[in-house]
């Protein structure tokens, strides 16, 4: 099994910056896309960032500019730098990552438990 815990949520200002960090651990062969998500309350879960196990990123277009991904391929782990953060920032943010457990084998989607950002004005 594979599991995703996530850490550095918390309550900052406005125009502040947070890090999130997310680290995957178990039975872990080789991980390509990890990725952060959000949800805020009454809306649908939305993609945040993704990078590739090469490296290649992308961004929502809300977020592109003032937040960084990055990964450390050695320890397994991503991360989500955020800047110059805005009261509409404020979710629960999720990683996850496509990991294959085997050489050969599928490979799944994990996801952690979630961390919250709150952004006050």
């Amino acid at each position: 099994q594979v599991q995703l815990v996530e850490s550095g949520g918390g309550l900052v200002q406005a125009g502040g910056s947070l890090r999130l960090s997310c680290a995957a651990s178990g039975r872990i062969f080789s991980v390509n896309n990890m990725g952060w998500y959000r949800q805020a309350p009454g809306k649908q879960r939305e993609l945040v960032a993704v990078i590739a196990s090469g490296g290649l990123t992308n961004y929502a277009d809300s977020v592109r500019g003032r937040f960084t991904i990055s990964r450390d391929n050695a320890k397994n782990t991503q991360y989500l730098q955020m800047n110059s953060l805005k009261p509409e920032d404020t979710a629960v943010y999720y990683c996850n990552a496509d990991v294959r457990s085997v050489p050969r084998g599928y490979e799944y989607t994990y996801w952690g438990q979630g961390t919250q950002v709150t952004v006050s004005s």
